[in-house]
């Protein structure tokens, strides 16, 4: 829409000997191209944060059995502030928080986003974690990108194109090889594993979804800073973190400052971000630096270990995200 719109308007200018209209054009489609690249850079930035934040919070929950709804409470109810803190540190976005805080539909909005997108993915996530491993939940929540898909061919009345069809499939063989490692007698992932996996992949949708109305009108730091309180004050009403206290120590308490800091708010910020500059398409798609880099980082710090029949079945869940997005 927005290229459209400069090609017109440079046309116009060429048609009318107003030759500022033409360079004004050029000059916003500089400025597209660096809003692009910039958006591609916190993108993968975002991305690989999260999936590095999957394997510390894995780190954390098996070193110092941490329960994951401790450590959700723990991260909504501290990178809440840092949001918050973002939000009202800009006139622009602080005029968008003390807007919605006066604007009953678009606080109602906030607050669906807050339970049916924020607590519902925090959850999900890390109790997929704790169940598998982060590399694992990681790619299961891929799946969630087949759930989009379904989600806009029923909105559109449409059957799916050839490439989101085969990426459908992918998606299914992939699901079958991590599920039963190929041999359909047999689980080759607890059955909860594969429960919790599903539900991330059905709350990773619904993040998609959700919050990108609100976002669009409130912004990024609004809408994440408020949904993360309210989410995180709702868990700790029914969970009571203070009754679940883990024993820490030095160690533990830094890997819960870069879960907190670097892989709840800074991957949140900048992968938002990322996908209002780059496009929801290309964020899609450099999205899976997330995937990527929970493998690794579970292979290489945990000692994780995956068999052939999984790293195909990682391969057809990562090529279903290149075709569908």
């Amino acid at each position: 829409m927005a290229e459209k719109g400069i090609e017109r308007r440079a046309g116009e200018g060429a048609v009318s000997g107003d030759g500022e209209r033409p360079r004004a054009a050029a000059a916003a489609g500089g400025e597209d191209r660096a809003r692009v690249r910039r958006g591609v850079v916190f993108t993968l930035i975002g991305g690989t944060f999260w999936g590095l934040n999957g394997t510390v919070s894995s780190w954390l929950m098996s070193t110092y059995s941490i329960d994951p709804l401790w450590l959700v409470c723990l991260r909504e109810l501290t990178a809440c502030w840092l949001f918050l803190a973002a939000a009202a540190a800009r006139p622009e976005s602080r005029a968008q928080l003390t807007g919605v805080l006066r604007d009953r539909r678009g606080l109602a909005e906030v607050l669906a986003v807050s339970l049916a997108a924020i607590l519902f993915s925090q959850v999900a996530y890390l109790e997929a974690v704790n169940a598998t491993s982060s590399a694992m939940a990681t790619v299961m929540q891929s799946l969630g990108m087949a759930l989009v898909l379904v989600y806009t061919c029923v909105r559109g009345r449409r059957g799916p194109r050839w490439k989101e069809a085969l990426g459908l499939a992918l998606a299914l063989a992939g699901t079958f090889l991590l599920a039963t490692g190929g041999n359909p007698g047999q689980l080759s992932l607890p059955i909860g594993g594969l429960v919790w996996g599903l539900v991330c992949a059905l709350s990773s949708a619904c993040l998609s979804i959700l919050p990108a109305k609100p976002m669009a009108r409130w912004g990024n730091f609004t809408v994440n800073g408020i949904a993360f309180l309210v989410s995180g004050c709702i868990l700790a009403a029914f969970y009571r973190p203070w009754e679940h206290m883990p024993a820490l120590d030095a160690a533990a308490a830094a890997a819960l400052v870069f879960v907190v800091v670097v892989g709840t708010f800074g991957s949140y910020a900048l992968f938002l971000q990322g996908v209002h500059d780059a496009g929801s398409m290309r964020a899609a798609l450099l999205g899976t630096s997330e995937p990527i880099a929970a493998t690794i980082s579970t292979v290489l710090f945990l000692g994780t270990t995956f068999t052939p029949v999984d790293l195909v079945g990682f391969a057809l869940i990562l090529a279903m995200v290149y075709l569908t997005a």
